[in-house]
C-alpha cells in the first residue's frame, strides 16, 4: 500500500507557547527546574494512525510513502514502541505525519507529536492508561511531552511537568519563525544562561512583568 487506509483516525498534534521562561535552578541529573506558562495554539501537525495486526510500527510522508531512514530518536515512532511494550499490546501501526510546526522552533513539535501518539494509540490499541500514566510514560520521551498530555493553559514547575492552574484570557498572538534551528539541549548547556531567577508567586493569573530566560 502506498497510502494509509481511508478509515484510519486523524489527529492533530498543536503548537504551545511558552508565555514566560524563568529557570530557577539546575538538579545533579542536569534537568533544570523551571517556572513556565504553557499555552496551546491552534496551529498544528496532523497524524494518522491505522493500527494493524502485523505488530510493525511505520511511518509515512505527507505523499504515503515509507519513511525507511527515520533516526533511531524519532518521537512518533519512539512514543508508540514505549506505549507498545509497557502495555504488552501485539497490534502495530501505520503513522502518517504532516509536518507545519517547524523544528527548533520552540513551539514544541517533536513533543507535541510524541504526546498525540501516545494518546491516540492508547484508544485505537485500548490499553486504557490514565492521563497520569500517560504523562509519566511522556516523561522518559522528553521534558515538554507531558504537558502536551496534560493538554491544558497552565503554569508548569519543575522541570516543567508539574502543573497547576492558571488563568490566561484568550488572545490572538503574532508567532514569528526566522529561519534558524535553536538546539534546546545548546541552550541549557550554555554557560551564560541564567539558572536563579527567584522564583515568584502566582496564584490563578499571571503578573504584569515576567522574563524569558
Amino acid at each position: 500500500m502506498s497510502a494509509l487506509n481511508p478509515v484510519s483516525e486523524t489527529w492533530l498534534a498543536p503548537a504551545k507557547l511558552n508565555l514566560f521562561l524563568h529557570v530557577t535552578g539546575r538538579r545533579e541529573d542536569g534537568y533544570h527546574t523551571l517556572q513556565t506558562a504553557f499555552i496551546f495554539l491552534d496551529f498544528a501537525d496532523t497524524l494518522q494512525f491505522e493500527p494493524n495486526d502485523s505488530g510493525d510500527i511505520t511511518r509515512f510522508d505527507v505523499k504515503g510513502r515509507l519513511e525507511v531512514d527515520l533516526p533511531e530518536e524519532d518521537l512518533c515512532v519512539k512514543a508508540a514502541k514505549l506505549l507498545r511494550a509497557h502495555c504488552c499490546v501485539s497490534q502495530g501501526v501505520r503513522i502518517r505525519l504532516t509536518k507545519k510546526l517547524p523544528a527548533g522552533a520552540g513551539l514544541g513539535g517533536g513533543s507535541s507529536d510524541a504526546a498525540t501518539t501516545l494518546i491516540a494509540l492508547n484508544q485505537l490499541w485500548g490499553t486504557g492508561l490514565s492521563r497520569g500514566e500517560l504523562i509519566e510514560l511522556g516523561r522518559q520521551l522528553g521534558a515538554d511531552v507531558p504537558v502536551f498530555i496534560h493538554g491544558e493553559t497552565t503554569l508548569a514547575i519543575g522541570v516543567g511537568d508539574e502543573f497547576l492552574p492558571l488563568d490566561v484570557p484568550k488572545q490572538a498572538y503574532c508567532v514569528l519563525i526566522p529561519q534558524i534551528h535553536v538546539s534546546t539541549a545548546q541552550i541549557f548547556s550554555d554557560s551564560s544562561l541564567t539558572r536563579d531567577t527567584p522564583i515568584k508567586t502566582i496564584r490563578g493569573s499571571l503578573p504584569p512583568v515576567l522574563l524569558n530566560d
